[in-house]
């Protein structure tokens, strides 16, 4: 359930040309972010681009350019250059820059993100963070000259900002990081905190707080500076190391928060979101800084958009499949699945229109649009002409989906976020006005009503859920306005679909859907279910449709003087139906056939023949059909007597899980006909939610890898013959961004208003807030400027997971990097290898480069060249490796750095280590624990409660019963969902002994461990892993030790992408206890035995958090050691034997 949140540099005013005039900068607030301040100018970053401006205000001027990706400027202690975060070569690196221009200068190149922090007190290193040798979300920091070279450690095991004193021999820091820092009001485990640390031994003393967010220090003569909202909105506070005084500087009571603060001689700069201010440090008076900014602000600019198969959101057939109608970056485009110009049907920036359906008919498209500021159904002409239909759907306001037409072309049933289904009748013209079908149950992932029509337009078939999680299928009658449940309930059904020839109701359902329905509960994971494919039989007179076959011959067919072929008398059976058709078929005829269709001589349509429901009896007429069991996912109707079903397998495997996608793992696509009884595979590797079928049956659309194909829809897909990919070439959309970010603004704050789980916003004026934060609009220079604006204002919800991600951000390129699985340590001008990560050589996912059979480069060897080039000190050794990641490199090693028993290897360098790092942490740890526990301790990591956590807890606990007790660490745990099952596996209790005549006896359940367990727990283990250690600690299974986790128990899921991909988040599902009260939200789980992570006892190399749950667990075995149970006398009957 958590999201990681991404700060983007932004700033600046713009007005609607490309120059922003100075008379209306100074008038409109800008987002000048991020500044800092030299004795003659203060730098910032606008528009993702780095600025300069007096000192005392005026004219700013572009200072450093890129790929819109600068952020983090810092002036060096004399003022002559600046160090920036930049990303000119695909990679986030370290630049510095002189103070008054020329070209940037590239420091770091490991293939991580180095972001620049500032500088050592001399001004001859700059200080940057990386998580080039992290654990998880522990990143350091490092000091790297500015003149080129090798970085080193700072020697504290985590920092995310940090600032030297005057001397360079303390370093006050932040130690751990928010990954929500915009949360106002937080007071979770990740409170941010300032420590002030003395660098020859790493111990530290932290700046007072009350639990308070501390963050953005900066260190000027003999006090420390930094930001905190200890007494309501950010302001600036001082801290004196000498008497640990802190001090309020600025009343900021009423105003927005600072942003960040820049240190400069004599002052602080201040970002006051909106403003640029100083702080004089003499007088104690602060003084704004007035900006004005002419420039070209190219992100503003309208402009055509190439459009790709990946831009497209949502795509359906037209009546006989000759267009694909889909929806592209809030447009509807109508796009020729062969021949003809893709045509914009709305042609409207700035609005966002969404879910368009053809109509079956082919004259019209139906769609959802925010025109008026509020969604409405729009129903326009399928040729993009004519004038728009507009209808209102009612109050409250609300997002809406999937629009479904009566085959009729009269009518419309769609759904809405609040859990209604709703039919809108078109005919009344005017009048014309949404009618509530139904209501849901539960807001769950895959709750919509999947809703469809019968071939008469007089009948819906919906799935609504029940009370058991399982969902029934329902019809709705527009005769009589009656809804009525027709299958049982113990069965989870889907994808209910009358058959076109109205006889027929097929659905997918199955019985194993029990242990997965609760599908916030890790439980669900990991359980096989498959279903089948089911007919029923509306009509009491109807025979079954899959009824045995028997090929007879016919005496008419071969004896003189009997009735010809196609007109023999046909036999009665006792069933009342002929030997060549059943009974009803006669009223068909009647009826004027069975789909509808042309009258025989190509003249008016012929109306479909009337659904009759004989709801008595119905459930004794629901067969199976004769396709093979599967994990059937959805299920299509195409022409009568023809079902499609898409399937994957059924069950996830731990890699599965691991190597998944939110969208699920790929389809696989069957065709079955009722006349042949056969099923086809048509098509693998479908992506999920892509297929549907034209309203005539013969042709279908789906996606499979980056290609949406129309293809003949009773044929296996075969790129080139029966399926055609949609070609995309040349096709684009006009754009205009200014336009666009009004709407998104608009758009998220909907969100928050609509999916929100609290409809009173923790109390906060969404409307006042609303218009509050739109006076910053007409400022926004760059897409990454609106996504800072998103994440401020949001913040004043005051909840976990509200996240603001991507939009159409500048193309980046990509660094593809090369890294060999180790650290390395300057001795004699050469780089040593120091440590090796062991790998796990047979899984793909964590192979270690240098431990590959036949290389064997060991700690202590050398690297004296890569690729024949000579590698020295000078420079870090990730720049010789830069670009090699995937490629045959070729490595010259030595034992000694004069070149000593050199020797060449070929290595692959992989992109990133992470994993690497991780397993070598996990195995570390187990070892430890395995030595001070003598061996009778079990060490198991949950690195979440998805899909990670799920395959560890199951490799490394059951991996280790009989041990006798066992250390559960989740630090740095994600989250995911709800972890009952880890918490069931742990708190298993011994039930009886299982004897036999061999072997040892075995206690049951055999897969536990029975001793005593403890819990590591930290500040960076929230969501689902704030859960788990609350129910561990609710169950009584042991005690926790570490800090307090992040307070972030709430969940996310199933929101509207923003039109120009961007997404953004609210939380819609939230977690409180059974008594009654919200236990974990912004508060998070407190540990029974609180433990720093001291730096200056991990620089001694422990672990003091690991140790202690060791010692905990120890002395909890002591007291309470292993049960033993006798084992009883064997059994004497004293049998008596007949004589």
């Amino acid at each position: 359930m958590r999201g990681k949140l991404i700060l983007l540099a932004s700033a600046l005013l713009a007005s609607t040309t490309l120059v922003v005039p100075a008379a209306q900068a100074a008038a409109d607030p800008l987002l000048l972010q991020q500044p800092t301040l030299s004795a003659t100018q203060i730098a910032f970053v606008y528009g993702g681009e780095i600025w300069v401006v007096p000192r005392s205000g005026g004219r700013a001027t572009r200072l450093v350019t890129g790929q819109g990706a600068l952020s983090g400027p810092v002036f060096s202690p004399d003022g002559s250059q600046i160090a920036f975060t930049g990303r000119y070569d695909g990679n986030t690196d370290v630049y510095v820059v002189p103070a008054q221009g020329g070209e940037p200068r590239r420091l770091t190149w490991h293939p991580g993100a180095d972001v620049a922090l500032g500088w050592s007190a001399d001004g001859k290193q700059v200080l940057f963070r990386s998580p080039r040798m992290a654990v998880r979300d522990a990143h350091q920091m490092y000091l790297v000259p500015a003149s080129g070279g090798a970085p080193a450690p700072v020697p504290l095991p985590s920092g995310e900002e940090g600032a030297f004193s005057p001397d360079g021999t303390r370093i006050a820091y932040s130690p751990i990081e928010q990954w929500q820092p915009a949360w106002k009001q937080y007071r979770g485990g990740q409170t941010a905190r300032i420590w002030v640390a003395r660098l020859a031994d790493s111990a530290v003393t932290p700046i007072p707080r009350p639990n308070s967010n501390d963050r953005n220090p900066l260190w000027i003569g003999d006090k420390v500076y930094f930001l905190s909202d200890r007494d309501g909105p950010v302001t600036l506070y001082s801290y004196d190391p000498a008497s640990g005084a802190v001090a309020r500087l600025i009343d900021n009571s009423a105003g927005f928060d600072m942003a960040a603060i820049g240190a400069g001689p004599g002052g602080v700069v201040i970002d006051h979101f909106g403003k640029l201010e100083i702080y004089d440090i003499a007088s104690g008076t602060v003084s704004p800084v007035p900006v004005t900014i002419d420039a070209d602000l190219p992100q503003r600019r309208a402009h055509f958009e190439e459009i790709k198969a990946d831009s497209v959101s949502h795509a359906l057939l037209s009546e006989t499949g000759k267009r694909v109608i889909m929806e592209v970056r809030g447009e509807v485009l109508s796009a020729p699945a062969e021949k003809g110009d893709v045509r914009n049907i709305t042609r409207s920036p700035g609005v966002a229109d969404r879910d368009p359906a053809p109509s079956p008919d082919g004259t019209k498209i139906a769609w959802f649009s925010d025109e008026s500021g509020e969604y409405a159904l729009h129903i326009g002409a399928a040729d993009g002409l004519g004038t728009v239909r507009k209808i209102a759907l009612g109050t409250p306001p609300s997002f809406f989906y999937n629009p479904r037409w009566s085959p009729d072309s009269k009518k419309i049933v769609f759904e809405d976020k609040r859990l209604n289904l709703w039919l809108i009748d078109l005919a009344a013209g005017a009048a014309a006005a949404p009618v509530k079908i139904d209501t849901n149950l539960f807001d769950a992932p895959g709750s919509n009503f999947d809703a469809a029509w019968s071939a008469d337009s007089q009948w819906i078939v919906y799935t609504r859920q029940l009370p058991s999680h399982f969902h029934a299928a329902w019809v709705h009658s527009l005769a009589t306005g009656k809804n009525t449940q027709v299958t049982d309930g113990l069965s989870d059904v889907i994808s209910p679909r009358f058959d076109h020839g109205g006889k027929y109701l097929y659905f997918a359902a199955t019985t194993a859907t029990g242990p997965a329905a609760g599908w916030l509960d890790m439980s669900s994971m990991g359980r096989a279910i498959d279903g089948a494919a089911y007919v029923m039989v509306l009509r009491k007179d109807s025979a079954s449709p899959i009824a045995p076959e028997s090929d007879e011959e016919s005496a008419a067919d071969t004896l003189p003087g009997r009735d010809k072929p196609g007109k023999a008398k046909t036999k009665k059976t006792d069933a009342g139906a002929s030997d060549d058709k059943p009974a009803d078929a006669k009223d068909e005829d009647k009826d004027g056939g069975k789909d509808g269709g042309r009258d025989g001589k190509g003249g008016k349509p012929t109306p479909p023949a009337p659904v009759r429901i004989d709801f008595e009896g119905l459930d004794q007429r629901i067969l199976a059909l004769p396709i093979p069991r599967a994990n059937i996912v959805e299920l299509q109707a195409g022409k009568d007597g023809v079902v499609y079903t898409l399937t994957i397998p059924p069950a996830a495997t731990d890699a599965d899980y691991l190597e998944g996608d939110e969208a699920g793992p790929p389809r696989t696509l069957f065709r079955f006909d009722l006349k042949e009884r056969k099923n086809k595979e048509l098509a693998q590797g479908v992506v999920a939610n892509t297929f549907s079928l034209s309203a005539d049956g013969s042709k279908m659309l789906l996606q499979r890898g980056g290609t949406w194909l129309v293809a003949d829809a009773d044929k296996e897909v075969k790129d080139g013959e029966s399926a055609k990919p949609i070609k995309f070439d040349d096709v684009r959309v006009w754009v205009d961004p200014q336009a666009e970010w009004k709407q998104i603004y608009h758009e998220v704050w909907r969100i928050e208003r609509d999916f929100l789980y609290d409809p009173n916003h923790h109390g906060l004026d969404l409307a006042r807030a609303e218009a509050l934060y739109a006076r910053f609009l007409p400022g926004l220079a760059a897409r990454q400027d609106l996504n800072v604006l998103l994440e401020e204002m949001t913040g004043h919800i005051s909840v976990g997971h509200t996240f603001i991600n991507g939009g159409d951000l500048p193309e980046q390129q990509t660094a593809r990097g090369g890294l060999l699985g180790a650290d390395y340590e300057a001795v004699d001008g050469r780089w040593r290898i120091a440590r090796v990560l062991p790998g796990e050589n047979w899984n793909p996912k964590l192979v270690a480069p240098l431990s590959q059979p036949g290389v064997d480069v060991h700690a202590g060897e050398f690297i004296l060249a890569v690729n024949g080039r000579p590698v020295d000190t000078q420079t870090e050794i990730d720049r010789a490796l830069d670009g090699t990641a995937g490629k045959q490199t070729v490595l010259t090693v030595a034992s000694t750095a004069a070149g000593a028993g050199s020797r060449q290897v070929t290595v692959v360098p992989i992109g990133n280590e992470g994993a690497l790092r991780l397993r070598s942490w996990m195995e570390g740890n187990r070892r430890t624990v395995d030595r001070l526990s003598g061996g009778k301790l079990a060490y198991v990591y949950v690195p979440d409660t998805a899909a990670g956590g799920f395959a560890n807890f199951n490799r490394y606990y059951y991996a280790q019963v009989g041990k006798q007790g066992a250390v559960i660490d989740e630090r740095f745990n994600h989250g995911g969902q709800i972890a009952d099952y880890i918490v069931d596996q742990l708190k298993r209790t011994p039930q009886m002994i299982n004897h036999t005549r061999e072997g040892a006896d075995q206690i049951e359940p055999a897969a536990a461990i029975f001793g005593p367990k403890v819990m590591i727990i930290n500040e960076m283990s929230g969501s689902g892993g704030d859960a788990l250690p609350w129910l561990f600690h609710k169950e009584g299974v042991g005690p926790l030790v570490g800090k307090r986790t992040w307070g972030g128990l709430v969940g996310i899921g199933g929101y509207p992408q923003l039109i120009d991909g961007g997404s953004v988040t609210a939380p819609r599902w939230a977690i409180y206890g059974t008594t009654g009260r919200w236990e974990v939200e912004g508060i998070g789980i407190p540990p029974d035995i609180e433990v720093e992570q001291d730096p200056a006892l991990i620089r001694q190399g422990h672990d003091p958090q690991l140790e202690r749950a060791v010692a905990e667990a120890m002395a909890l075995l002591k007291a309470n050691p292993p049960q033993q149970f006798p084992k009883p006398a064997p059994i004497v009957k004293h049998p008596v034997l007949p004589q």
